[in-house]
């Protein structure tokens, strides 16, 4: 992989951005990570409306339960923009419940994965976004 993947983390979580900008760091430079703290300002960024700069190709890791503007809430607002609609979105959630992934999947999300599953120090997070932006080519 040559070309930088930008990943922005929409996770009112400090730790959990933290942590994927951490892990991502041992697995190489290709990695750009900008984060936000609730949907509407992941919105903004995406929208070019925010001092935060991100440039495509991105994937976006997206938390469910936030103040201001939820999980959900985002994904319906990119999802309804011809501009942002073929987004990459990875849920990063704690919440297990098959309704949320019902939802979520309903939305078009690349995938649904539970923080407790990925791990504290989320190797396996780190494996597959290495993986994936290897192996697909992104939206432009």
């Amino acid at each position: 992989m040559t070309e930088i993947v930008n990943i922005l983390v929409v996770d009112d979580d400090d730790v959990t951005a933290e942590t994927v900008r951490r892990s991502l760091s041992k697995v190489g430079s290709n990695f750009r990570v900008v984060e936000a703290v609730d949907g509407r300002e992941g919105l903004d960024i995406l929208k070019g409306c925010s001092d935060k700069r991100l440039s495509r190709p991105y994937i976006t890791l997206l938390d469910l339960n936030m103040p201001r503007m939820n999980g959900f809430e985002f994904l319906e607002a990119v999802r309804s923009d011809p501009t942002l609609a073929s987004s990459v979105i990875f849920v990063l959630s704690t919440s297990d419940s098959d309704a949320d992934r019902t939802r979520a999947y309903k939305d078009q999300v690349a995938g649904y994965m539970l923080k407790s599953a990925i791990g504290p120090q989320m190797v396996r997070l780190t494996a597959l976004l290495h993986d994936y932006a290897q192996s697909v080519r992104l939206p432009l």
